[in-house]
């Protein structure tokens, strides 16, 4: 993500997207995203857990697992946003310069919650879009132990980072 969010800043792009190559993030969902920029959001979020949102193809486990990941990071941080987890999102340049993606400490999905946070931090404007998520057809979840063990340890470094003000 890094990557990319670099190789965007340097071309000066004006907006940035990010999402699933595997198609679970369907394409028709960006214009929403952009109409959303348009209408003053600095970030926009492909929200599963919104009204209009949801996921097919997933087990009840899953479904638990995502939805519990989010409640935790949301109790935990202090904020209103509902899918903390989600990779499709739309960022204004200003708002990825606000965010330095150089910073960025976490990986897996706690990048995600990392990135949402320091958004808001700077008070910047996230809005969630209803989003339904298509469970990947080819390949494998990179979910693991250390990726879930990381996302648990660092939403408490990142409510840490905020009280130190660090971020």
């Amino acid at each position: 993500y890094v990557e990319g969010f670099r190789w965007a800043l340097a071309r000066e792009y004006d907006v940035v997207c990010e999402m699933d190559a595997d198609l679970s993030h369907d394409p028709i969902y960006l214009q929403h995203f952009l109409g959303a920029l348009a209408r003053g959001a600095d970030v926009v979020l492909g929200s599963r857990n919104v009204p209009g949102g949801g996921v097919e193809g997933w087990g009840l486990g899953r479904h638990l697992l995502s939805k519990g990941g989010s409640l935790y990071a949301r109790s935990i941080l202090g904020v209103r946003v509902h899918d903390l987890t989600t990779g499709y999102k739309a960022y204004t340049r200003a708002a990825l310069q606000a965010i330095d993606p150089e910073t960025i400490r976490s990986n897996g999905y706690s990048f995600q919650i990392e990135t949402t946070y320091r958004a808001l931090r700077k008070g910047l404007r996230v809005d969630e879009v209803p989003i339904v998520f298509l469970d990947r057809r080819v390949g494998r979840s990179k979910m693991s132990r250390r990726i879930f063990a990381e996302a648990i340890a660092e939403v408490w470094r990142l409510r840490r980072d905020a009280f130190i003000g660090m971020i």
